[in-house]
């Protein structure tokens, strides 16, 4: 811990979250639907807050402020990381990526092994993709024709998907809760990965098992040809090692574009301008995003300044003595702020700074903070039954969020594996 002491700050400064909260929390009750109110209107309406606050201050220097907030950085390369990842996921699925991994799954799954196969398959798909919102979107119909086959329960499959869509969201080079929390805290992502990827694979390992043990035996089989093509395949495979080996994300990612533009091209999936359309769709598909980070950056710069950081720092840390309490405040406010928005890289955007300054203050490695962001953000994000994962994944077998729950092995199951290793103190992070 360093010897420096937490100013109190001011907690009016934190009046715009209220506001973010209330406009956010308040409509999803009151309407029974949390993405009614979009939260980029949300924030906005929570920066414009900020900006009429502080009346000692000129609104020339608040926006100042403001601007220096926005503009930093890490956000600007945080925008510029998921541009390029949007863009790449879009062409990798034009040009028959997620299809011929989902089917390369399938073709090798062993018919008693129906529901580990699709947590599996989930788990490459999403951290191939980046996203668990793609994988349940691909999974789930599958996942509702294999129960309706084998007469698996349909929440029991949807479970699986939903728990291996959590996987790769957590762990994936392009997935934007990674690049959130990687460049909240300033480290590597292949860092970032290895310390993250030791906590949580024992949570993998343990729902396979008990995957195995749900799915009941002498089902019927499923009959289908699954057509796949390996080279399809190899975009992910090479951005996963490239990413892995430590160079640059954002040379690693345009890498992955042009490869698999030249496959598309090159099996006709797309021509030249039909490349650079998915490359803008892609990008497009993260427009909303990247603004939202735009005016999250400059917001909390604002709170920042009027002392709101300060104030939340102080009160976090208050009862907090040992650098373990540090790490479970850490993880305790990331999932405060996803339970309270439902959207795990928001939550981490929003935690980040606070994150860091807890981090700096307990001696606490850059790595292992972005790991429990990630862990802890996307382990309430994969239980939420008002998250857009559980939604999407219930609306496609029409059945209520509710019924997955009891299910959703793997997301609880990696938040319980992130507590025990913030008390036994492992993985220890080699100091650099």
């Amino acid at each position: 811990m360093t010897d420096k002491k937490t100013k109190k700050g001011n907690p009016l400064a934190l009046f715009p979250l209220l506001v973010f909260l209330i406009l956010f929390i308040g409509t999803g009750i009151v309407t029974g639907d949390f993405y009614k109110m979009p939260v980029i209107v949300a924030f906005t309406i929570a920066a414009a807050t900020a900006l009429l606050m502080n009346r000692k201050e000129s609104m020339d220097k608040k926006v100042e402020i403001f601007c220096k907030g926005a503009g930093e950085t890490n956000v600007i390369l945080m925008i510029m990381i998921l541009l390029l990842a949007g863009g790449f996921g879009e062409v990798a699925r034009q040009m028959g990526g997620v299809e011929s991994t989902v089917n390369l799954g399938l073709s090798f799954l062993p018919q008693n092994l129906l529901i580990v196969g699709l947590f599996f398959i989930g788990c490459l798909i999403s951290l191939s993709m980046g996203t668990s919102m793609g994988t349940i979107v691909a999974l789930a119909p599958i996942a509702v024709g294999i129960s309706q086959n084998t007469g698996i329960p349909v929440p029991l499959s949807l479970g699986a998907v939903v728990g291996g869509g959590m996987f790769g969201d957590n762990l994936s080079m392009i997935s934007d809760s990674t690049i959130a929390a990687v460049r909240t805290q300033g480290c590597k992502m292949s860092d970032k990965f290895k310390m993250n990827f030791i906590i949580v694979l024992p949570a993998a390992i343990i729902t396979i098992v008990i995957l195995a043990i749900l799915t009941p035996s002498g089902q019927a089989t499923v009959i289908k040809e699954y057509p796949y093509e390996i080279v399809k395949i190899l975009p992910y495979i090479g951005v996963l090692v490239a990413a892995l080996l430590g160079l640059n994300v954002m040379a690693v990612l345009a890498g992955g574009i042009i490869f698999s533009g030249i496959i598309g091209m090159a099996y006709g999936s797309f021509g030249v301008y039909g490349f650079f359309q998915a490359i803008a769709k892609g990008m497009g598909e993260l427009q909303d995003l990247s603004i939202t980070i735009v005016i999250i950056g400059g917001t909390v710069e604002l709170i920042k300044y009027n002392g709101g950081i300060d104030y939340l720092l102080s009160l976090i840390t208050k009862n907090i003595k040992t650098r373990k309490g540090a790490q479970f405040g850490i993880a305790g406010l990331v999932s405060l702020v996803d339970l309270s928005t439902a959207n795990n890289t928001i939550s981490i955007l929003m935690a980040g700074p606070l994150a860091k300054d807890i981090s700096e203050e307990y001696d606490i490695d850059p790595r292992r903070t972005a790991s429990l962001l990630d862990i802890f953000a996307s382990t309430c994000q994969g239980i939420v039954p008002y998250g857009a994962q559980l939604l999407v994944a219930a609306g496609v077998a029409s059945i209520t969020p509710v019924a997955i729950m009891k299910y959703l092995h793997y997301p609880i199951l990696a938040g319980v594996f992130a507590i025990l290793s913030i008390l036994i103190g492992f993985p220890r992070a080699k100091k650099r």
